[in-house]
């Protein structure tokens, strides 16, 4: 994947696309101010475990972050895959502690903020306290449509949706190139994340490019045919709220 530079203030790509108009840019250079200097953190670095106290949120700067659960047997699924712009585990500031594991898919840049300099701000600035909960929100209705998709769609509709979902993500950060964009998880994050196994999505993924409809290679995602892509994954994009035209109250 290609290395982008660390945008001069952390938080260019917070809520970008999604109401981030709403805020005023006071507002937004308060929250970039507490942010911490962004650092770099190696692919598959666990940043914190189910269960553990936590006194920060990280804001993802660059490259791709998860939440996952293990089962018994150490089989693990994948519950969320986070882009740029995203607060990784924003809900740990009224939570105090996680119910899952948080984790580097990629190499990443993060920047994190103190939750005891979160109080002060929000309450001296009401309004980017609720695009911080509206920023939670998001992540409960990329929620539920996954537990739609795992639930209804066969495998290859699993797919399409999730690679629909992280292009419509990462277009409104401004990293796509047309109907591609970089995706450097490997087939066994694809199985995680979708409910299958890895052998099943390398079956599934040959399908789909013989039938000239994706294909990944040299870490990058090109959606062939995306309409055909969206009608077998039931894909519509309302629920990421990008450029809605609605106001947060």
């Amino acid at each position: 994947m290609k290395q982008r530079e660390i945008p001069v203030a952390t938080t260019t790509d917070f809520l970008r696309s999604r109401r981030r108009v709403e805020i005023p840019a006071e507002q937004l250079q308060a929250l970039d101010d507490v942010m911490s200097d962004p650092i770099r953190m190696s692919a598959r670095k666990v940043l914190s475990r189910r269960g553990d106290l936590v006194n920060k949120s990280t804001l993802l700067v660059e490259g791709y972050m998860c939440r996952y659960m293990d089962d018994r047997n150490g089989h693990r699924q994948l519950v969320a895959v986070h882009v740029p712009g995203d607060f990784v585990d924003l809900h740990g500031y009224p939570l105090q502690r996680l119910d899952h594991d948080v984790a580097m898919l990629t190499d990443c840049v993060v920047a994190q903020v103190e939750h005891d300099v979160l109080t002060p701000l929000i309450e001296r600035y009401p309004l980017l306290g609720r695009m911080l909960w509206f920023s939670t929100l998001l992540d409960a209705a990329m929620h539920r449509e996954w537990i739609f998709q795992l639930g209804r769609l066969d495998a290859a509709g699993r797919i399409a949706h999730l690679l629909c979902e992280t292009h419509a993500r990462l277009a409104a950060v401004g990293r796509t190139d047309g109907d591609s964009f970089d995706f450097p998880l490997t087939q066994q994050d694809l199985a995680e994340a979708c409910g299958l196994t890895s052998i099943h999505v390398n079956r599934v993924l040959a399908r789909l490019r013989r039938e000239g409809r994706l294909e990944i290679r040299d870490r990058r995602v090109y959606l062939l045919d995306r309409r055909a892509l969206v009608a077998m994954s039931e894909f519509d994009p309302e629920y990421l709220y990008i450029d809605d035209g609605l106001l947060t109250p």
